[in-house]
C-alpha cells in the first residue's frame, strides 16, 4: 500500500428537501384545509478517526464526497425523511485544513473522533406551516436550504511516541528492523526510504512504544533540497527524538549540527524536544575513534551521547531504556495536568 500523507478534497453536505404545497380533501368534511409538510433535513458531512488506517491513500482515487438530500415533504402534514450523514473515516493523527492550508479545522488525534464539518440543510417549510386566522389556505411553501460546501486539505500526522531522524544511510532503517516489526526497506544508497516508517518497540511485557522512521534529511531540507523537510510534521507529536549519527562516516559533529538546523529552521517545537543522541556503527570503529567522537559530539551538544550497533545489537537495550524512560515522563506529565 502506497503512502500518502496529504489530500485535497471536496465536501458538500446535502440539501434541505422541499415543503409542498398540499390540501385536505375529505369527503365529510367541508372545509378541508393545508395539510403539505415540511421537507427533511439533509446528511451531514462527518469525519472520524479509526486505528486501522496509517495513509490517506484512498483521497487519491475519491476527491468529491457529497451527503444526500432530505426528502421532500407531502400531503397530509408529512414531513420529508431526513438524509443519513456521510460519515468518511480517516487515520488518527489526521488534521483538516481549509482551502489556503492556514486554518485548522479539526485534529483528529484520538481513536474514534468524530466530528461534524459541514451541517446538512434544514428542510423548507410546507403551506401548513403558513395557516393562520385571516389566511385559512396558503398556496406558499419553500424549497429546501442549500446544503454547506468547502475544498479542505487533509494532512496526516502520524502518532509515534518516538522520533528517529539523521542524515541519510545513518541505519535508522536498519535499527527500526532490528528493534521492532517493520520491514522498511534497507540499501547502501541515500534516500532508500521515501516514506515515514512505524514500527512497535516492546521492551517487556507491560512497555511498548511507537517508533517513527523519518527519511533521512540533508543541509538545506528546509528549503526543498533533497526529500524536502515535509515528513518532519510526522514528529511534531512524539515525546523524545533519536537522532542516529553514522559514527563510522567521521565529521560527526558537522552531522549533528546539519540536523539541528534543520529542526530548528522547520519549527513545530521540534529544536525544543528532549534529544538523545546515539553514534550508530559501533562495531566497525575502534575503541579510540568511538571514545574520541562521542567525546567530540558530547563538547558539541552538551548532552551524553550513547553508541550502539543496529546490526550486531550492541548497546541497542540501553537506548530504547532511555527512550522509553522518557517517553514514560511525558506521559506521566500529561496525565497529571
Amino acid at each position: 500500500m502506497k503512502f500518502l500523507d496529504q489530500a485535497k478534497i471536496y465536501l458538500k453536505s446535502g440539501d434541505g428537501g422541499d415543503g409542498v404545497t398540499a390540501f385536505r380533501r375529505e369527503k365529510y368534511i367541508e372545509f378541508g384545509g393545508p395539510d403539505g409538510g415540511d421537507g427533511g433535513r439533509g446528511g451531514d458531512i462527518i469525519f472520524e478517526s479509526v486505528e486501522n488506517l496509517n495513509t490517506l491513500i484512498d483521497f487519491r482515487y475519491t476527491q468529491h464526497f457529497k451527503a444526500k438530500k432530505g426528502g421532500n415533504g407531502a400531503g397530509s402534514d408529512r414531513t420529508g425523511a431526513g438524509a443519513p450523514s456521510l460519515v468518511i473515516k480517516v487515520p488518527v493523527g489526521t488534521q483538516i485544513f481549509d482551502d489556503e492550508r492556514e486554518t485548522m479545522l479539526a485534529d483528529m488525534d484520538k481513536p474514534g473522533m468524530r466530528i461534524v464539518l459541514l451541517k446538512g440543510g434544514d428542510g423548507g417549510f410546507g403551506n401548513a406551516r403558513y395557516k393562520t386566522s385571516t389566511n385559512r389556505a396558503p398556496r406558499r411553501s419553500d424549497k429546501g436550504w442549500p446544503g454547506e460546501e468547502r475544498w479542505v486539505w487533509l494532512r496526516l500526522k502520524l502518532i509515534a511516541d518516538a522520533g528517529l531522524v539523521g542524515l541519510p544511510n545513518a541505519g535508522k532503517s536498519t535499527f527500526l528492523k532490528a528493534v521492532s516489526g517493520a520491514k522498511p526497506k534497507i540499501a547502501d544508497y541515500p534516500f532508500t526510504t521515501l516514506h515515514p516508517q512505524l514500527g512497535v518497540v516492546r521492551l517487556n511485557m507491560s512497555e511498548e512504544f511507537v517508533l517513527a522512521d523519518i527519511p533521512g534529511l540533508i543541509e538545506g531540507a528546509h528549503e526543498g533540497t533533497g526529500l524536502g523537510d515535509r515528513f518532519l510534521g510526522h514528529v511534531e507529536r512524539c515525546a523524545v527524538l533519536m537522532h542516529l549519527i553514522d559514527g563510522a562516516a567521521g565529521h560527526v559533529v558537522d552531522a549533528w549540527r546539519t540536523i539541528r538546523a534543520e529542526l530548528e529552521a522547520y519549527g513545530g517545537g521540534l529544536s525544543e524536544k528532549p534529544e538523545i543522541i546515539v553514534l550508530n556503527k559501533a562495531d566497525v570503529m575502534t575503541p579510540r575513534e568511538l571514545s574520541s567522537r562521542k567525546a567530540a559530539l558530547a563538547k558539541a551538544s552538551g548532552a551524553k551521547v550513547m553508541s550502539i550497533s543496529a546490526v550486531s545489537g550492541q548497546g541497542v537495550k540501553e537506548v530504547l531504556r532511555a527512550l522509553q524512560d522518557v517517553i514514560n515522563e511525558a506521559k506521566a506529565e500529561r496525565a497529571g495536568a
